[in-house]
């Protein structure tokens, strides 16, 4: 498996690409995970086992990705001939699908590809690398997609393709219901002020992921109700001119923004969602983010937006609220009208919340879907020998 980061990277990619790849060696695959980083020097390979049997060879990346790929070919090449690999699996679509298709055709070994958020859509339009793109997506043996509408993308652009659908999926034992969800302790620690209205984030907040919205629905809802933003994770770097900005405008409410940094342990997630009042994903693209199931497994209402593939697990009003991409500057009277629904409403809506995981998108479910598409990977080595 050739993934861009894997855990304890940050991020939707690396959380799917471990998940995965722990899940394809519980049905008795040997699983060697190549995967870039930047805490090595450039060119420097670090090789792990892990507890859960899956071998990761971390490489360390060069200032461009021209040398970290031509370098990463040269890996892949000293691994095969040690291990002698029988497929190859690249999680998402560039760099790592690219490579592993790359890597597999030069080996004649099958591989497969899985596209996992905005990698169709970064590549698709300029100034993406279309040709890349479509060169990928055709030339894999099997490609993979999280979201029925991403893989209504990548049949338009290439009818020929079949795509499978492969959700991401939630432990529902980690990501649970609470009779009591007060974390009164927690509250205290991070500096939650008695009877501040939490709004949650989770994840690397970025633009991508709707920042300015975010900022904005803070502002307005403050006005009304005393509230912060809790970010369950970290704010990309980038993003602090917007911040500086923001904090200017509104100091009052930058001095609310609590982020707790990244946590590494998926339990430490499920106790900071648990201290949200609402749980907000105004992505202006993605896929179908792990943030918005693990909070809906957790019976928390989540404001989203219509991003990819988003309205395939939130049903508007049903089990969440749904905003239209252009209505995203409206997200502060959707907070609103949440925080003031009667108890009733807002239970049966968490409970809605939390069924749809256990029906749809539960853990337990992810090996009976694997099983099929490796099963088929093994089939096409054997139709092209």
């Amino acid at each position: 498996m050739l993934s861009e980061r894997f855990s304890p990277d940050l991020g939707g990619v690396a959380r799917s690409a471990s998940r995965t790849a722990a899940a394809i060696s519980m049905q008795g695959w040997q699983v060697h995970v190549v995967a870039w980083t930047k805490t090595l020097p450039p060119g420097q390979l670090e090789t792990e086992e892990r507890s859960d049997g899956v071998i990761v060879h971390r490489v360390g990346l060069f200032s461009n990705w021209d040398y970290s790929m031509q370098h990463t070919t040269n890996v892949l090449t000293w691994l095969h001939a040690d291990v002698g690999f029988k497929a190859v699996w690249g999680h998402y679509l560039f760099p790592a699908g690219y490579m592993a298709v790359l890597f597999a055709k030069t080996c004649g070994l099958p591989c497969t590809v899985s596209a996992r958020g905005n990698d169709v859509d970064r590549l698709m339009f300029p100034p993406g690398d279309f040709a890349r793109l479509l060169w990928t997506v055709e030339r894999a043996d099997i490609v993979s997609s999280v979201s029925e509408d991403l893989a209504r993308k990548i049949r338009i652009l290439s009818p020929q393709t079949c795509v499978e659908v492969l959700a991401n999926v939630v432990d529902t034992t980690v990501f649970q219901l609470r009779a009591a969800a007060t974390e009164s302790g927690l509250r205290s620690e991070l500096g939650i002020q008695p009877g501040e209205v939490v709004l949650g984030f989770s994840g690397e907040l970025r633009h991508k992921k709707g920042l300015p919205f975010l900022l904005a629905a803070l502002a307005e809802v403050r006005e009304s109700r005393a509230c912060c933003l809790l970010v369950i994770g970290v704010i990309r770097p980038r993003e602090r001119a917007h911040l500086a900005t923001f904090a200017i405008e509104c100091p009052e409410a930058a001095d609310r923004i609590i982020v707790t940094g990244h946590l590494d342990d998926p339990a430490d997630v499920a106790n900071h969602l648990h201290l949200c009042d609402v749980v907000l994903q105004p992505s202006v693209w993605d896929g179908l983010p792990n943030s918005i199931l693990e909070a809906m497994a957790c019976g928390k209402i989540v404001i989203a937006s219509d991003a990819g593939g988003i309205p395939e697990a939130i049903h508007h009003r049903e089990n969440g609220f749904a905003v239209p991409i252009p209505q995203l500057h409206n997200l502060g009277t959707a907070i609103l009208e949440v925080l003031n629904m009667d108890h009733a409403r807002r239970t049966a809506m968490a409970t809605a919340a939390r069924e749809t995981i256990l029906a749809s998108f539960q853990e337990d479910t992810e090996a009976a879907r694997l099983a099929p598409l490796l099963h088929r990977l093994l089939e096409s080595s054997s139709n092209d020998s």
